[in-house]
């Protein structure tokens, strides 16, 4: 059994069962685009992705203000192979009307220089002067316009994916997906009721930090000097002391790892995507990482290894 496609939802409209996160493309405000990588860097990763079968990109209007849109926009230019692209809504507090979400789907389709998009998300559930039934239906009316194929949310509690599968249940349009922290060491969404009613209602999970800002990599271990920089510098999980804790985490990964010739984050990620209905999309800043997160697909951890990986990461439920 290889795992190499995956549905968005009830949608059946396919997409690799792994994408890839580009909010580091562009952006310099968490990332340090511009100074340790570039836009060659991201072309260069875009291209490794679409050559070893991955071709669906997750990004964001606020991503880098609009540049994650427009570099991708300018590498889909280069290529003839058909590449699914998802996006985002921001509902900031000056939006307000279903103008608002139509004229950001334009601007959007605009830099990204496409006439449709796969996928179109809302980025986070607080819309401030704009109801989800606004926001929705206007979302709705986009799927009917044609110009996205499939309707999604991001961050969205148990009781909110609910609502918005009501909302746009009316207008006959299913929910695909809600895009949510997710990764052997960020398991809340469990506790909180999320993945099972992803799993009631058929909606898709798209995973986002599926590598625990790069943790699950095993690049970085307890007694190694090795901090990241950027946002990362302030999380106490790369501590010395947060780093000892995953070490039974990272221990299994490397034990798996061996076994089938992969690398801990390979094996991080292929245990996501053996959960079913969760669609991991890991960054990829680079070719180099762009060839690793592809290889997490075309190959499955036995069920026995799934339990084992989820028992040994319960403390992060």
């Amino acid at each position: 059994m290889t795992n190499r496609t995956a549905t968005l939802g009830k949608t059946e409209i396919p997409v690799t069962a792994l994408g890839i996160g580009t909010w580091a493309w562009g952006d310099k405000l968490f990332w340090n685009y511009g100074q340790e990588y570039g836009e060659k860097q991201v072309e260069e990763a875009f291209f490794a992705s679409i050559e070893s079968g991955i071709t669906f990109f997750d990004t964001a209007e606020v991503y880098g203000l609009g540049e994650s849109e427009r570099l991708l926009g300018r590498f889909l230019k280069r290529t003839e192979v058909p590449v699914d692209i998802a996006t985002k809504f921001a509902p900031v507090p000056w939006r307000f009307g279903a103008d608002a979400v139509h004229n950001s789907v334009t601007e959007s389709l605009k830099r990204l220089e496409i006439d449709r998009l796969t996928l179109y998300q809302v980025h986070w559930p607080f819309t401030f002067f704009l109801s989800q039934e606004t926001l929705l239906n206007a979302l709705a009316e986009e799927v009917k316009r044609g110009r996205i194929a499939a309707v999604g949310v991001s961050n969205y509690s148990a009781e909110q994916t609910r609502q918005a599968v009501e909302i746009l249940a009316k207008k006959g349009v299913p929910l695909a997906v809600n895009q949510v922290r997710y990764s052997l060491l960020s398991r809340q969404i469990e506790t909180k009721g999320i993945f099972d009613t992803a799993r009631e209602l058929g909606v898709t999970l798209l995973a986002y930090s599926p590598l625990a800002q790069g943790l699950l990599t095993g690049k970085y271990r307890p007694g190694e000097a090795q901090i990241p920089d950027g946002a990362r510098k302030t999380d106490s999980r790369f501590s010395a002391e947060g780093l000892r804790k995953i070490e039974p985490v990272l221990a299994l990964l490397d034990e798996f790892a061996e076994k089938y010739g992969k690398t801990p984050a390979q094996v991080a990620l292929n245990w996501l995507t053996a959960l079913g209905g969760v669609i991991p999309i890991p960054g990829a800043k680079t070719a180099r990482q762009a060839l690793e997160n592809a290889g997490a697909l075309g190959w499955s951890l036995e069920p026995g290894e799934v339990t084992r990986l989820e028992q040994v990461s319960r403390p992060w439920l």
